[in-house]
């Protein structure tokens, strides 16, 4: 099915042309984990591969595919639950995936749906799954969007290999309408 999808733009991290540039920018509002900037940061480098600087409000859905989704924030709330502490107000509100999605909503004046999915299978980190862009194709088929901005992100897995030291954060964002 996602032979008919035509893909306008491309946005990757961490940038396959700067290997050593594996910092995420902050994201105001976001804590205790690197997923919420991920998805954010990668959004932006593929609205800004087609848009340029200025995106104009468009009817374009949000679809978030993550097989390991923000697993630093599940763990600091069942962190503080199983120490009797009060959460911080931000976990929770981080803690639901579709947080980042609507401040990248918000941001860029994109007014289709928003999705967050786990696909089905393994995937590859940095790669967008198959079930993510069957669900795009019919988000634009159901004439729900005129484009759909397609993120799959998976967050850090931290080497314990002294040669590993960085992040491995891998995320990969597809802007794409109908062929």
């Amino acid at each position: 099915m996602a032979a008919q999808l035509k893909i306008l733009a491309e946005g990757r991290w961490p940038d396959p042309d700067d290997p050593d540039g594996l910092q995420l920018p902050p994201l105001p509002g976001f804590t205790a984990s690197s997923f919420n900037p991920l998805v954010a940061e990668t959004a932006e480098r593929c609205l800004r591969a087609h848009h340029g600087d200025r995106v104009e409000p468009s009817r374009t859905a949000l679809l978030l595919a993550s097989h390991g989704g923000d697993r630093a924030t599940a763990l600091a709330i069942d962190t503080a639950a199983a120490a009797d502490r009060q959460m911080p107000p931000l976990l929770f509100f981080q803690s639901n995936p579709n947080a980042v999605l609507g401040h990248v909503a918000a941001r860029h004046r994109l007014t289709g749906p928003v999705v967050a999915i786990s696909p089905t299978g393994t995937g590859t980190p940095g790669e967008v799954p198959s079930d993510a862009l069957e669900l795009a194709e019919l988000l634009l088929l159901d004439g729900d969007a005129d484009q759909v901005l397609v993120i799959a992100a998976e967050p850090a897995e931290h080497s314990e290999h002294p040669e590993h030291p960085h992040r491995t954060d891998r995320a990969v964002a597809v802007l794409v309408t109908t062929a």
